[in-house]
């Protein structure tokens, strides 16, 4: 089935819009600590891959995961910086780093991963 081509920018804008939400809600939440675990990092972190995963699974479009990966990494770019004012909403701690690298990591995995019904539906030949 063929998708319009404004299906698919629309699809691409949605995901590019909650992508950026849950960017926001983990460079927010990312530094929330128990004791000495990062339960922010790790809940952030689970939170995006299990988004990212849902949408490469549920549009099986690369493209609709990249723009959803895009949304995360501008909104962890843009609210990690200092605002219009000097003010910090996050410091540059070690925890904000992992935060940083994380993101980005998690997307390339993820809209990198190969397509498992390709692999699939290819034909095995017979000798």
């Amino acid at each position: 089935m063929r998708t319009s081509v404004l299906a698919r920018v629309g699809t691409w804008f949605v995901a590019l819009v909650v992508g950026a939400v849950y960017g926001l809600a983990g460079t927010i939440a990312h530094a929330y600590t128990i004791g000495p675990f990062p339960l922010g990092l790790v809940l952030g972190a689970i939170g995006c891959a299990a988004l990212l995963l849902a949408v490469r699974l549920l549009t099986a479009d690369r493209g609709a995961t990249l723009a959803t990966g895009l949304g995360m990494m501008v909104a962890t770019l843009v609210f990690s910086g200092s605002g219009p004012g000097g003010s910090v909403i996050v410091p540059q701690t070690g925890l904000a780093v992992a935060w940083t690298y994380a993101v980005p990591i998690l997307v390339a995995l993820i809209v990198a991963w190969p397509e498992r019904s390709r692999a699939a539906a290819r034909p095995t030949r017979s000798p």
